[in-house]
Protein backbone atom coordinates (compact mmCIF):
# COMPACT_ATOMS: atom_id res chain seq x y z
CA UNK A 1 0.00 0.00 0.00
CA UNK A 2 1.44 3.67 -1.00
CA UNK A 3 2.20 5.99 1.55
CA UNK A 4 4.57 9.15 0.32
CA UNK A 5 6.82 10.28 3.20
CA UNK A 6 6.66 13.76 2.17
CA UNK A 7 3.21 13.89 3.00
CA UNK A 8 1.51 14.26 6.26
CA UNK A 9 -1.46 12.42 7.14
CA UNK A 10 -5.18 12.59 9.53
CA UNK A 11 -6.76 10.18 11.20
CA UNK A 12 -10.08 10.79 8.72
CA UNK A 13 -7.32 9.28 6.14
CA UNK A 14 -6.86 12.42 4.19
CA UNK A 15 -3.01 12.92 3.08
CA UNK A 16 -1.50 16.92 2.69
CA UNK A 17 1.36 18.28 0.39
CA UNK A 18 2.25 21.62 2.31
CA UNK A 19 4.07 24.34 -0.34
CA UNK A 20 4.81 27.27 1.51
CA UNK A 21 1.28 28.42 2.74
CA UNK A 22 -0.57 26.42 0.62
CA UNK A 23 -1.88 22.78 1.25
CA UNK A 24 -2.87 20.69 -1.43
CA UNK A 25 -5.56 17.88 0.63
CA UNK A 26 -6.97 14.53 -0.64
CA UNK A 27 -7.45 11.43 0.72
CA UNK A 28 -5.39 8.19 1.14
CA UNK A 29 -4.97 4.94 -0.66
CA UNK A 30 -5.98 3.35 2.35
CA UNK A 31 -8.71 5.55 2.13
CA UNK A 32 -10.06 5.22 -1.26
CA UNK A 33 -9.50 1.32 -0.94
CA UNK A 34 -12.30 0.72 1.77
CA UNK A 35 -14.63 3.08 -0.25
CA UNK A 36 -14.34 1.09 -3.26
CA UNK A 37 -15.57 2.89 -6.93
CA UNK A 38 -15.73 6.36 -6.11
CA UNK A 39 -18.31 8.04 -8.51
CA UNK A 40 -18.50 11.37 -7.48
CA UNK A 41 -16.92 13.83 -5.75
CA UNK A 42 -18.63 17.38 -4.05
CA UNK A 43 -17.19 20.60 -2.59
CA UNK A 44 -19.31 23.01 -2.32
CA UNK A 45 -17.00 25.11 0.12
CA UNK A 46 -14.61 26.95 -2.64
CA UNK A 47 -13.58 30.34 -1.10
CA UNK A 48 -14.67 29.85 1.87
CA UNK A 49 -12.92 29.88 5.24
CA UNK A 50 -13.52 26.71 6.99
CA UNK A 51 -11.72 25.66 10.80
CA UNK A 52 -10.02 22.56 10.72
CA UNK A 53 -12.14 19.88 10.89
CA UNK A 54 -15.01 21.20 9.48
CA UNK A 55 -16.80 19.34 6.32
CA UNK A 56 -15.65 21.08 3.22
CA UNK A 57 -17.22 18.19 1.45
CA UNK A 58 -18.31 14.64 0.26
CA UNK A 59 -16.91 11.26 -1.47
CA UNK A 60 -19.47 9.22 -3.00
CA UNK A 61 -18.40 5.31 -3.88
CA UNK A 62 -20.81 2.84 -5.05
CA UNK A 63 -22.25 1.63 -1.86
CA UNK A 64 -21.54 4.79 0.40
CA UNK A 65 -21.25 8.13 0.81
CA UNK A 66 -18.14 9.55 2.93
CA UNK A 67 -18.00 13.60 4.71
CA UNK A 68 -14.41 15.14 3.73
CA UNK A 69 -13.15 17.04 7.07
CA UNK A 70 -10.39 19.88 6.49
CA UNK A 71 -6.96 19.19 7.88
CA UNK A 72 -6.36 22.56 8.40
CA UNK A 73 -7.86 26.08 8.92
CA UNK A 74 -8.16 28.37 6.31
CA UNK A 75 -9.25 29.04 2.73
CA UNK A 76 -10.68 26.67 -0.09
CA UNK A 77 -8.90 28.85 -2.87
CA UNK A 78 -9.32 25.43 -5.83
CA UNK A 79 -10.89 22.37 -5.72
CA UNK A 80 -10.06 19.77 -8.97
CA UNK A 81 -12.71 20.42 -11.23
CA UNK A 82 -11.07 16.97 -13.16
CA UNK A 83 -12.77 14.93 -10.49
CA UNK A 84 -16.41 16.62 -11.99
CA UNK A 85 -16.25 13.67 -15.29
CA UNK A 86 -13.18 11.56 -13.75
CA UNK A 87 -13.75 11.17 -10.07
CA UNK A 88 -12.34 7.45 -10.23
CA UNK A 89 -9.15 9.79 -10.61
CA UNK A 90 -8.95 9.42 -6.47
CA UNK A 91 -9.23 5.21 -6.67
CA UNK A 92 -6.18 5.17 -9.69
CA UNK A 93 -4.01 8.32 -8.27
CA UNK A 94 -5.49 9.36 -5.32
CA UNK A 95 -1.98 10.81 -4.61
CA UNK A 96 -1.56 13.06 -7.72
CA UNK A 97 -4.63 13.95 -10.33
CA UNK A 98 -6.57 12.17 -8.09
CA UNK A 99 -6.23 15.23 -5.88
CA UNK A 100 -9.49 17.43 -4.47
CA UNK A 101 -8.33 20.60 -3.29
CA UNK A 102 -6.13 23.42 -2.08
CA UNK A 103 -6.01 25.13 0.69
CA UNK A 104 -4.78 28.69 1.90
CA UNK A 105 -3.00 28.22 5.14
CA UNK A 106 -4.47 30.09 8.03
CA UNK A 107 -2.54 29.07 11.22
CA UNK A 108 0.25 27.18 10.55
CA UNK A 109 1.30 26.02 13.67
CA UNK A 110 -1.71 22.69 13.13
CA UNK A 111 1.03 21.46 10.77
CA UNK A 112 2.48 19.82 13.78
CA UNK A 113 -0.75 18.07 14.63
CA UNK A 114 -0.70 15.87 11.37
CA UNK A 115 0.79 12.70 11.55
CA UNK A 116 4.12 11.72 9.40
CA UNK A 117 3.86 8.65 7.40
CA UNK A 118 5.26 6.56 10.30
CA UNK A 119 1.89 7.60 12.52
CA UNK A 120 -0.37 6.77 9.82
CA UNK A 121 1.20 3.55 9.57
CA UNK A 122 0.39 2.72 12.83
CA UNK A 123 -3.01 3.89 12.52
CA UNK A 124 -3.92 1.85 9.76
CA UNK A 125 -1.85 -1.51 10.66
CA UNK A 126 0.31 -1.32 7.84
Amino acid sequence: MSIPANLKYTKDHEWVSIDGDVATVGITHFAQKELGDIVYVEVETLDQTLDKDEVFGTVEAVKTVSDLFLPLTGEIIAFNEDLESTPEAVNSDPYGAGWMIKIKIANASEIDLLLSDEAYKQLIGA
